[in-house]
């Protein structure tokens, strides 16, 4: 790996632990958020180190000091240094982005920027002094004074650096200041017997070892570290003092049962790294290779007779792995690829679905049964390299959801409302591309729901209502779909002032034809705002309307469901991807439809079920429902057909029925977009090749159904009168 590539892996990596900081950031009170600020900002300031990115290591090297003083109990974590280190992680990501632009230095701006915020951390450093350490002693190689491990009081570290340590830049007394900034060296023992007699003496080679005693609060994982960037050149061994030895025990005991190898309970109770794991194991698997055997020294020993732990812990761990029901463990293993990769497979895996369309159609023409069978196992194999395929580009909604945490926290202390965030259905996966094109609306009708929807602390005390507002962004699966709703516990809209408002603007000429959910719908008209100022938040009437675009764009709906005094729920319905799904394939004279199978509740002949042929009407086993004839909304010429066929549609809680000429059976789909000249058409979502080589339309179901539904509605009246 070249250095330009290296600092691309530093820049992605940095973005991921300034996310994962914000998250602990805005839930700190558990001492693990605190412990993983701490980690983040160490991790960049190493990784910076290596570049020579001197301002990211300056500041870095300040947050971590204080953060440090949390993590000790030395410094009260209040609001105003959340505050403050949140500054500084937006900060850090400032100047992670200028570096990703080719800035290393950063702009003037930015520096002034982080200047300022250095000289509000230094108070936060201004301690009363520790009680000077007692004299580093130092002492010779035999008189070494750890030959007794209960006999430890301080954390031991045995380094035999590298011997290339000095021509890779690194200065071994600069690991020796760093420990000091993380407590004191009450020992320390050089180790030169490495070191060669008259010419054989290289002055670029390292043969120097030390012995240090460490008398610190830090955990493993952060006198790791120190040693991070000469782990693999070096033999480094870090034995815990005495008093740790029982917090790693209660630690191993009160992990939750499972299938654990003796690896993983040490690294969960903290007596081992990751890296020292790996270490150790790959030890094991030399001696393996080496003596021929299946199995080396086994891994409780390898780490006991290494001082990496004490025998006392290994026995609390092995025990607690007899305990556990199953012995056996799985690693997952994570490969990030390029977007753009993955879109290219994606757009591949569609052009061998119709190629395999294809295939199917001329195999069914002829008559070798062994070319039928060939093309039908050739189908499923396409087909489930389909699926994999789109389960590559499948994400869980919940780093999305995570990023309004900030928004929320933020936007609440500028407007004075405290807010609470509820996340629910985080685990909830979708196509990465709608996810994509979903944070926008979902940022404005976040901070619309913080503006407008949740009142001040005043009126919602004098509602009865909590101080604190309540909102909640909740996903989950139903019908096909993916349903992503935005609640809040706010006032509600005032559907009389919109109707006004709306009058006011000549948005409405006729205010009686219009139902509740007519009125509700008027806040996603162009330039509709009920604010009654312009603030940097609100009242310009740009946002709603935007909102709506783009969720129309991903072929996706709005619902609103609004309380007066206690709130309002938005609701998107989205498909689950916008590459390849399953359809249904219908016609109409000689005009091929598509209906997304997922939407698909049944098939039955028209006649046996009409109730209505005026009205547009079926008796589906006691329910009525309306239904709409392909051939009428796009005004299909031709003869009506003796038979004709209906296909029952669901989206989300609406039901309607479609009725074609022919029923042509399951079909898998690649949606290719319509150009601009059917933009205007309602109905239709989109259009796929069929095996054939002809076009087929994908039907739009939601719009369709509205459209039924809505026809139903206007004839409520009328079908009152007649009864």
């Amino acid at each position: 790996m070249d250095l330009d590539q290296a600092k691309q892996t530093f820049i992605i990596e940095a973005h991921e632990l300034l996310d994962a900081m914000e998250e602990s950031l805005l839930a700190p009170e558990s001492s693990e958020a605190v412990n993983a600020m701490f980690r983040a900002v160490h991790t960049i300031k190493g990784s910076a180190g290596l570049f020579g990115l001197d301002p990211i290591v300056r500041f870095a090297h300040t947050v971590e000091s204080v953060m440090d003083r949390v993590r000790a109990g030395s410094l009260a974590f209040d609001p105003d240094l959340v505050n403050l280190i949140l500054a500084c992680h937006d900060h850090l990501a400032q100047q992670i982005s200028e570096l990703q632009e080719g800035d290393d230095a950063g702009s003037p701006e930015t520096i002034a920027e982080g200047d300022a915020l250095l000289a509000r951390l230094l108070p936060y450093l201004e301690t009363v002094p520790r009680p000077a350490a007692p004299p580093t002693t130092l002492v010779t190689h035999e008189s070494h004074p750890h030959e007794e491990e209960d006999d430890q009081p301080c954390w031991h570290i045995s380094i035999r650096f590298g011997p290339d340590i000095l021509r890779q830049g690194m200065d071994p007394l600069s690991f020796l200041r760093y420990l000091q900034t993380l407590g004191s060296i009450t020992h320390l023992t050089p180790l030169l017997d490495r070191l060669p007699a008259g010419p054989d003496f290289d002055p670029e080679r390292c043969y120097l070892g030390l012995e240090i005693d460490l008398d610190t609060k830090v955990e493993r994982q952060v006198i790791e570290d120190v040693f991070e960037f000469v782990r693999e050149d070096s033999q480094i061994r870090i034995i815990p003092p005495r008093s740790k030895v029982e917090e790693y025990i209660q630690l191993i005991r009160e992990l939750p049962e499972g299938d654990h190898y003796l690896g993983e309970i040490l690294v969960k109770g903290k007596c081992l790294t990751p890296k020292d794991l790996e270490e150790a194991l790959g030890t094991q698997r030399q001696e393996a290779f080496e003596d021929g055997t299946v199995q080396g020294r086994m891994l409780g020993t390898i780490v006991i007779q290494d001082q990496a732990v004490p025998p006392a812990v290994v026995a609390a761990a092995l025990d607690k792995q007899k305990k556990a029901k199953e012995k056996t463990g799985h690693e997952v293993k994570v490969v990030k690829v390029q977007a753009e990769k993955l879109d290219r497979l994606v757009d591949l895996v569609g052009e061998l679905v119709i190629a395999g369309a294809t295939a199917n159609t001329l195999a069914a023409q002829g008559t070798d049964s062994r070319v039928l069978e060939a093309t039908a196992i050739l189908g499923k194999l396409v087909e489930e390299i389909r699926d994999n395929a789109l389960s590559l580009r499948m994400v869980q909604i919940g780093e999305t959801f995570s990023r309004f945490r900030r928004i929320v926290r933020d936007v609440g202390q500028e407007l004075g409302k405290p807010i609470e965030l509820e996340i629910r259905g985080a685990e909830t996966e979708l196509d990465k591309s709608i996810v994509e094109k979903l944070s926008d609306p979902l940022m404005h009708v976040v901070r619309n729901s913080i503006d407008h929807g949740i009142e001040s602390q005043e009126v919602r005390r004098a509602r009865g209502k909590p101080a604190t507002g309540s909102l909640s962004l909740n996903a989950f699966h139903e019908s096909g779909s993916i349903v992503i709703e935005v609640a809040d516990d706010g006032g509600g809209l005032n559907k009389q002032r919109i109707l006004a408002k709306a009058v006011e603007r000549g948005l409405v000429q006729d205010p009686s034809s219009l139902t509740d959910q007519d009125i509700t719908n008027l806040i996603f008209e162009p330039g509709f705002s009920t604010a009654d100022a312009v603030s940097n938040l609100s009242g310009r009437g740009v946002g709603m309307d935007v909102v709506k675009r783009n969720i129309d764009e991903l072929r996706g709906t709005i619902e609103v469901e609004t309380y007066e005094g206690a709130g309002t729920t938005l609701r998107f319905r989205l498909p689950l991807t916008l590459a390849i799904i399953d359809g249904f394939r219908v016609g109409v004279e000689d005009t091929f439809y598509v209906i997304p199978l997922d939407m698909v509740i049944e098939c039955l002949d028209l006649g046996p079920f009409l109730e209505s042929e005026q009205n547009h009407l079926i008796n589906l086993r006691g329910e009525v429902l309306p239904f709409l004839r392909l051939r009428e909304v796009f005004e299909t010429r031709g003869a009506v057909p003796a038979r004709e066929r209906v296909v029952v549609v669901q989206f989300g809680e609406l039901r309607a029925g479609i009725v074609v000429d022919r029923l042509m059976g399951e079909f898998q789909t690649v949606i290719k977009p319509l150009g601009e000249l059917f933009r205007s058409v309602k109905g239709l979502g989109g259009s796929t090749i069929l095996g054939s080589g002809e076009v087929a339309l994908i039907l739009d179901v939601p719009q369709l159904i509205q459209l039924a539904v809505t026809r139903k509605h206007a004839l409520q009246p009328r079908l009152s009168t007649v009864s």
